[in-house]
């Protein structure tokens, strides 16, 4: 948001700040929240290049609906299922730890007032 358009609101008694803030996540929850979301997008860019999600569910054992879910970052899909998927379409560990890194960088540090 530009500066002129967050002073506009501002003035006229709108609070301006993030989703976190807004939800009032800890730290922790935020990051976590980041580390999903980027690991299910990059599941879903590795999966498609390479299978569909009926194959990779075969793969998992699971079924293509929980597949969808993984890729569409839904809140019910563990962290273990992320990375059981990643793993299935040939990640590397150090691929897994550049994605989870990139979460880290999405996320702003809180600054207190």
């Amino acid at each position: 948001m530009d500066r002129a358009k967050r002073e506009r609101l501002e003035s006229q008694g709108w609070k301006i700040g993030t989703v976190a803030e807004f939800l009032e996540l800890t730290p922790e929850e935020a990051a976590l929240i980041e580390i999903k979301l980027t690991l299910s997008q990059n599941l879903k860019q590795r999966r498609q290049g390479q299978m569909t999600q009926a194959e990779l569910a075969a793969k998992l054992h699971s079924s293509q609906p929980r597949v969808a879910k993984a890729e569409n970052g839904d809140r019910s899909v563990s962290i273990e299922l992320l990375l059981r998927a990643m793993l299935a379409t040939g990640a590397t560990l150090q691929e897994i730890g550049q994605a989870i890194a990139d979460a880290g960088a999405a996320i702003k540090p809180r600054t207190s007032v």
